[in-house]
């Protein structure tokens, strides 16, 4: 039977890990259990960023979990994030902005993950929800822009045009996702630059109307495959759904493209071209 002393150094085992390698186990236990891929790649940057941070401040190449999870070491890290401090790349907002409330929040929610998989007592407590992030017209503008004409490396060509065009219609006729879901190829009047809603016609501008022709174009390629039998969804799959109980795959245009399916190919191009999360409705204007 153990001592006291020797259950309480086993206890203590995950503090002497090694925290990059403590970090690239949960990562790789975050895939194993199925995780969305955007969930993953969040969890990798923001960990990396805490890691990298510490390391920075203590001036060593490496550390020990129990040294990374400090607290003051996490206190540290949220505050220079808080303040844009650990920011790699530009925003919508500069380069000298404080972080978003969503980001501080994702990144209590990866630490916490990570002090949950190995073991560590210690949680945050989570940041209140608030109303969700909203942009300003001259950041949605850049936003929209960056998504028109930006694709990073390996994105699938075909969604990211879809994922623009939402987004462009999301801004422009102050709807959501959801509310945008179920239009019709025949609800766009590009001649027109009109886009016929519920509640009427409403004008589109300029960028809406070349992206929503993009991604006519593009639909209409993958429609083609169909022999004459497109069913008119205006968001439809851009890529072939997967085999069920032993039938084929349904092909791209039969059916539409669902809701959560355009809101990950948002958060996914976003979180790959600005490196954090900007849901569709931050898009909306505020009243």
């Amino acid at each position: 039977m153990p001592t006291v002393s020797e259950a309480a150094a086993g206890q203590d085992a995950w503090k002497r890990q090694d925290a990059r390698a403590a970090i690239d186990d949960f990562l790789e236990s975050l895939r194993r259990e199925g995780y969305a891929p955007a969930t993953c790649r969040l969890r990798a940057i923001l960990l990396a960023e805490f890691l990298d941070h510490v390391l920075g401040k203590e001036k060593t190449a490496a550390l020990t979990v129990g040294e990374l999870l400090e607290p003051g070491h996490v206190s540290a890290w949220l505050e220079a994030a808080a303040e844009g401090a650990t920011r790699r790349r530009n925003t919508l907002r500069g380069p000298d902005a404080r972080a978003a409330e969503e980001s501080q929040r994702a990144r209590v929610q990866s630490y916490n993950s990570l002090a949950s998989h190995l073991g560590a007592p210690e949680r945050l407590e989570m940041p209140p929800q608030g109303a969700g992030e909203h942009l300003s017209p001259d950041e949605a503008d850049r936003l929209l822009h960056t998504l028109a004409v930006k694709r990073p490396t390996g994105a699938n060509a075909a969604t990211s045009i879809r994922t623009a065009a939402v987004a462009a219609l999301v801004a422009g006729t102050g709807r959501t996702v959801p509310e945008l879901h179920r239009l019709r190829t025949d609800d766009i009047d590009l001649d027109q630059r009109v886009v016929h809603l519920d509640t009427g016609s409403h004008p589109l501008d300029t960028r809406a109307v070349e992206v929503l022709r993009r991604w006519l174009d593009v639909r209409g390629h993958i429609t083609a495959r169909l022999e004459g039998s497109d069913p008119g969804h205006l968001w439809i799959p851009t890529k072939p759904g997967r085999p069920r109980d032993g039938a084929e795959a349904l092909k791209p245009g039969i059916n539409r493209a669902a809701v959560r399916t355009l809101h990950a190919a948002h958060r996914t191009l976003v979180m790959q071209l600005l490196g954090r999360p900007v849901r569709p409705g931050a898009l909306l204007r505020r009243d």
